[in-house]
Parts: C-alpha cells; sequence; structure tokens
C-alpha cells in the first residue's frame, strides 16, 4: 500500500504565504499524477492544482497565478507554494497521489489526512 504525509499547513495573514509538502511511502510503487484538494467548511472538496510524471501542470481557476505545485519523483513528494494568500483559501488541504502497485500493476487513488491552511483577514 502507498501512505501519504502532508505537512505545512497553519494559521496566516491575508497576504501571507505557506507552503505545504506531502511525502508517499510505501513498496515497490510508482507516483503518476499527485495532487492538492481543498475543502472549505459547506463547500464541496475541489482541485487546487495537479501535476503529471513528466511535470504538465494544471490549477485550479482561483488559485492561478498565486499557488505553484511542484514535485520531486526521486523523493515521491509534492509540493505546493502559496502566496498572496486569502481568506477564501482558508479550507483542509488533501494531498492525492494515483499510483501503481509495480508487483501487480493495480492502480490505486491515495488521498492524505488533510492539513489545515487558515487565513485571516
Amino acid at each position: 500500500q502507498v501512505q501519504l504525509v502532508e505537512s505545512g499547513g497553519g494559521l496566516v495573514q491575508a497576504g501571507g504565504s505557506l507552503r505545504l509538502s506531502c511525502a508517499a511511502s510505501g513498496s515497490s510503487f510508482r507516483i503518476n499524477d499527485m495532487g492538492w484538494y481543498r475543502q472549505a467548511p459547506g463547500k464541496q472538496r475541489e482541485l487546487v492544482a495537479g501535476i503529471t510524471r513528466g511535470g504538465h501542470t494544471d490549477y485550479g481557476d482561483s488559485v492561478k497565478g498565486r499557488f505553484t505545485i511542484s514535485r520531486d519523483n526521486a523523493k515521491n513528494t509534492v509540493s505546493l507554494q502559496m502566496n498572496s494568500l486569502k481568506p477564501e483559501d482558508t479550507a483542509v488541504y488533501y494531498c492525492n497521489d494515483k499510483a501503481m502497485i509495480m508487483s501487480t500493476l493495480r492502480s490505486l487513488e491515495v488521498w492524505g489526512q488533510g492539513t489545515l491552511v487558515t487565513v485571516s483577514a
């Protein structure tokens, strides 16, 4: 199996920055797509940013130009640099990986436990 551990959430003032990180661990797996989602109270979970194994990125409209996703394939990590944060960015942020178990070629989708980001006005 594959496990994800997130770090980097916290409280920040509007206009500030935070960096989220997510590390995947397990045995004999390959991470394909990686991404970050968020869920604010009373709202549906939404895509924040995604990145393919080859480095192609995709961003939600509300974060374009402010957030940057990156990954390290050798370390199986994905990071989200969040700049110019706004109160409406307040949410629980979840790491999401689409992986393959190499011994069985089984694909699976894995979620992190979530990390809270709070942006004060």
